[in-house]
């Protein structure tokens, strides 16, 4: 990933590509791949309900937006996961939103397809998100938050050199599970010479 001066996150859209993985844009051609992550109950165990889709009708409806509405009014990067062997196939998202130009931070999420979990591919997309963000867009803080009890996202977040910032009680209402606790990651660009992240 070439390092430069930084861009506007919303100026192109994201297309990053790793050793073992590619994120892009998504199309209707991929409906019915990401179908199977958004419509799996355990992907959604620790997530937010609000992309949780259980008929394949409400995707077709949506999937234009995620690469067109959302993104031409500066709401939200939502991007494909795909493996680089198979590049046609999505098993997963990748996620951008809450960007704060002024204070140069965003927060990241991911979903991963189930039949795709312990493969470190999640781990991966955030090497591949942070390294984006730091390199290309110049961002300054990069945040994710977390369930508690989702110890497999920690994981994943401390492996790519997060640092847990406290918990942030009763912050967010959740439909499904009413108001949640959230824990709160960093990672700030000056971190990454310890961590080598995005390098």
């Amino acid at each position: 990933m070439k390092r430069n001066s930084g861009r506007d996150l919303y100026e192109i859209f994201p297309h990053i590509i790793t050793e073992d993985i590619l994120i892009r844009r998504m199309t209707e051609q991929d409906t019915d791949a990401l179908f199977e992550v958004l419509s799996n109950d355990n992907v959604f165990r620790y997530l937010p309900d609000f992309l949780h889709m259980r008929e394949k009708r409400e995707l077709e409806e949506m999937i234009g937006q995620f690469g067109g509405r959302f993104f031409r009014e500066r709401r939200w990067v939502l991007a494909g996961i795909c493996l680089a062997c198979e590049p046609e196939r999505v098993i997963g998202t990748a996620e951008m939103f809450d960007y704060d130009a002024m204070v140069s931070a965003v927060e990241i999420g991911y979903r991963i397809h189930e039949g795709f979990w312990g493969r470190g591919i999640a781990t991966e997309a955030v090497y591949a998100m942070t390294g984006y963000l730091f390199n290309e867009i110049g961002i300054n803080r990069i945040q994710a938050t977390v369930l508690p009890e989702n110890e497999r996202s920690k994981r994943v977040l401390y492996k790519n050199g997060f640092q847990r910032e406290g918990l942030l009680r009763q912050v967010s209402y959740w439909k499904g599970r009413g108001l949640v606790d959230l824990e709160m990651y960093s990672l700030l660009k000056g971190d990454c010479g310890a961590y080598s992240i995005g390098g």
